[in-house]
């Protein structure tokens, strides 16, 4: 599987009445392009009422997602694993990307740690950002597709 990053496009109705053109940011494991964006249109049917184009479709390189209920926001981590080069026996670091679901920087920090703390690999944080995703949909082979809902 890989990661796609969607963007969204339609109007949307503000609180205030008021109507805005708005462009919203989704991530889908998928194969490829094509199912990406089915999946995304799919998704997004019954959220959206009107028309809606799917404006942007990239990769997204990510090694793992790291969720949790209670987060209503997206950050991804750049991790650098440290690994010994066989040759000269020096360190070496790789970079690794995770998408942590949290409701602050500093709980996303700690899930990043909870979460590795699980493997036996050395690694460093680097950075942790938070995204613009709205939602992320995951495939699950056993029970159709299900939603990491952000909030």
């Amino acid at each position: 599987m890989y990661y796609f990053d969607c963007k969204i496009k339609f109007e949307k109705q503000l609180e205030e009445g008021k109507v805005q053109k708005v462009s919203e940011s989704y991530l889908i494991d998928a194969l490829t392009f094509t199912e990406a964006e089915a999946r995304i249109v799919e998704e997004m049917k019954p959220y959206i009422s009107g028309e809606f184009e799917v404006s942007n479709i990239r990769r997204v390189r990510l090694s793992d997602i790291f969720t949790n209920s209670g987060g209503d926001k997206w950050y991804k981590a750049k991790l650098m694993y440290i690994v010994p080069d066989e040759e000269t026996g020096a360190e070496k670091k790789t970079a690794n990307f995770v998408l942590v679901q949290a409701s602050s920087f500093e709980e996303a920090v700690k899930l990043v740690i909870s979460e590795m703390g699980k493997t036996a690999i050395d690694y460093e944080i680097n950075t942790v950002q938070e995204t613009a995703y709205m939602d992320v949909y995951r495939f699950e082979s056993k029970s159709g597709s299900e939603s990491q809902t952000a909030g």
